[in-house]
């Protein structure tokens, strides 16, 4: 069995848990194939493998990787997908950062993590992502997100209008900083920091979600995701930015914008105790009264 590893960085103090990921992946005999920047960083403090293979582009990839394996918190796993693209290969995160929506395994299971994966004991949840079709080119060959698409004025510019469209139906006009359409899995991300509501990832929707909006009465909504969602924007300024997750253009404003559901899934590994229920209690400590 052959595993993709991709990380950013490793800190000096996950040092120790980095260690034990890759002596584990030994012990249950799987094969890593190392991101070539992470390998560089870690292959003086590292015992890895003699014959640790690397890779460092989604073409790399071939047919024998079953998983891609994400070091880091969400930001890291994001960065997975435009190495998956749509091959078959399914990805679990391992949480090195932060609050880990996504990467919602903790470094304190890497070996549990591991086994699982070698055990085939894991459970697999298809997660939707979001496609940009656009007058231009833009985001090369990766146009699409796991979390979300999302429009924004240029730096100190004033609002913007965003003309909104579902199925070439007119649904609203946005005037404000900027608007986020976010999937399932996005809507525990910048959709919820701007008052976007929590969405259950196989819930076969969109979160349209406004930042700053100048009318206090425009609330997200959720639209299914058989949808098509386009947009027209008016701003003074002559350049706008559109992202994708933690990738960003900066484009005209008479730029033509929509987006759609992506015609493939990504197949996001958990461990079989673990669900987005029990995610959400842990991140966001529900139910847990801090007073006390």
């Amino acid at each position: 069995m052959k595993a993709a590893i991709y990380s950013r960085v490793m800190e000096d103090d996950q040092r120790t848990d980095v260690q034990l990921f890759f002596d584990e992946l030994t012990r249950q005999k799987i094969e890593p194939v190392i991101y070539q920047h992470f390998y560089d960083q870690i292959k003086d403090s590292i015992s890895l493998p003699v014959d640790a293979k690397t890779f460092s582009f989604s073409e790399d990839l071939n047919g024998e990787i079953e998983f891609i394996i994400s070091l880091g918190g969400d930001g890291t796993l994001l960065d997975t997908i435009t190495l998956v693209r749509d091959q078959h290969i399914s990805v679990m995160g391992i949480n090195f950062g932060r609050l880990g929506f996504l990467a919602s395994i903790g470094r304190d299971e890497v070996q549990k993590a591991v086994k699982a994966i070698a055990q085939r004991t894991y459970v697999t949840d298809k997660r939707t992502m979001i496609h940009v079709d656009a007058n231009i080119p833009l985001f090369g060959t990766v146009p699409y997100a796991l979390n979300e698409f999302s429009i924004h004025k240029r730096d100190v510019a004033s609002m913007i209008k965003i003309h909104t469209y579902l199925n070439g139906e007119f649904l609203n006009t946005y005037w404000a900083d900027g608007l986020i359409v976010a999937t399932p899995t996005g809507s525990t991300g910048y959709s919820l920091s701007c008052n976007g509501p929590v969405v259950f990832p196989e819930s076969g929707s969109f979160v349209i979600t406004p930042v700053a909006p100048h009318n206090l009465n425009v609330r997200p909504i959720i639209v299914p995701d058989d949808n098509i969602i386009s947009f027209e924007i008016e701003s003074r300024s002559d350049q706008i930015i559109c992202a994708l997750d933690a990738r960003r253009e900066i484009v005209s404003k008479n730029v033509q914008l929509a987006v759609k559901k992506e015609s493939f899934d990504m197949s996001l590994v958990r461990l079989s105790e673990n669900n987005f229920l029990q995610t959400l209690r842990n991140k966001l400590t529900w139910g847990l009264d801090k007073r006390n």
